[in-house]
């Protein structure tokens, strides 16, 4: 959602702001030029210094400037090269945003969250991407994930004529290129879950695990995802305000409709997964009756001979079948008899 409010609100707060977790050390830059639309490279243009001398030089010239991983250093340069206002350098040091779309002054700030599927431990691995968008420059600082994957980051140098449009088909061309990111995601997730399926039906108590980590992992997608709809909607808001071109409007639609498309494959794996664990909770119910039947079973069958046996154990001696020529064969046939009985009529309920 767009936030001018809280940039002016924030020209009382012009104190240094304090960064949190971010690396002393510098990350990696990467530049790539264009000039209407084609990658070129001019020689000695390099780092943000020499970028800035060749965008004033015309106005088709455009830029996109890339940090991996950037360091507190980094970005303190940045804002003072461009002038960035203080609540937008706080953010960029802070980290940890949510997925949005704000405007400080001149500068669109958009974050983002690139996704990626580690199939090897089922984990969902985000990463976090902050996005300055000048008139005509992209500045991009790609936060690595928690296990290391880094963001390679849009692919669009093969549209010159799309790209001649400006950096809103850059911003625009990044936006499509996070939201594919997660439609590799959702199919390792779904292969996950059909082996899940099987586990259920095989009985494997590792199962429930399995559905508990693969939900978590499915709604960690899910907080990526879902707000890039919001961030669709504010940019759509500004086409007249802006006169964005057609092509972009439809490029933005395209957009979109990726986004719902990966929304609803996501509500349907989740869907599936709770209909499995409803599967699995019943299938458990299943075989602990089948499981009390057996038992109940066995100990019927053993009730009536430990119960002819402890009656001729008493030892009274007013028990004619004590002194009994064939009490003995008639208390062991009475116990066989009783057993074998009771043993068919479970087996016919199928009870054992």
């Amino acid at each position: 959602m767009m936030n001018d409010q809280r940039a002016r609100d924030g020209q009382r707060r012009w104190g240094q702001p304090e960064p949190v977790g971010l690396p002393t050390t510098d990350g990696a830059v990467s530049v790539r030029l264009y000039d209407a639309g084609e990658q070129v490279h001019p020689e000695g243009v390099s780092g943000l210094n020499g970028v800035l001398p060749y965008l004033d030089q015309h106005p088709e010239h455009m830029a996109l400037v890339a940090y991996t991983d950037p360091g507190q250093r980094q970005i303190r340069e940045l804002g003072a090269a461009l002038g960035l206002h203080p609540l937008l350098v706080e953010d960029l040091l802070k980290g940890h945003q949510r997925p949005k779309l704000e405007r400080y002054e001149d500068t669109l700030f958009m974050v983002v969250e690139p996704t990626f599927y580690l199939d090897d431990i089922e984990d969902v691995d985000v990463a976090e991407v902050h996005v300055l968008k000048r008139e005509n420059m992209i500045v991009m600082l790609v936060r690595p994930t928690p296990h290391g994957m880094v963001w390679a980051g849009p692919t669009l140098d093969y549209r010159p004529q799309f790209l001649s449009l400006g950096t809103e088909a850059l911003l625009y061309g990044i936006l499509d290129s996070v939201v594919d990111t997660a439609f590799p995601v959702v199919r390792g997730v779904q292969t996950d879950l059909g082996q899940i399926e099987r586990q259920v039906f095989s009985g494997d108590t590792a199962a429930p695990e399995r559905i508990y980590r693969l939900g978590r992992e499915t709604m960690d997608l899910q907080q990526a995802v879902a707000p890039m709809s919001d961030i669709v909607e504010a940019l759509r808001a500004g086409f007249d305000r802006h006169e964005v071109a057609h092509e972009l409007r439809a490029h933005l639609g395209d957009v979109a409709d990726h986004t719902r498309r990966v929304g609803l494959q996501i509500d349907q794996v989740r869907e599936l997964l709770t209909q499995i664990l409803t599967v699995n909770a019943t299938l458990t119910d299943q075989r602990r009756n089948d499981n009390m039947k057996t038992v109940s079973s066995w100990g019927a069958i053993l009730l009536f001979p430990t119960l002819i046996g402890s009656i001729y154990g008493m030892n009274f001696e007013a028990m004619p079948e004590l002194h009994w020529r064939y009490g003995y064969p008639m208390a062991l046939g009475l116990m066989v008899v009783s057993a074998v009985v009771l043993y068919i009529v479970f087996k016919r309920r199928d009870w054992l």
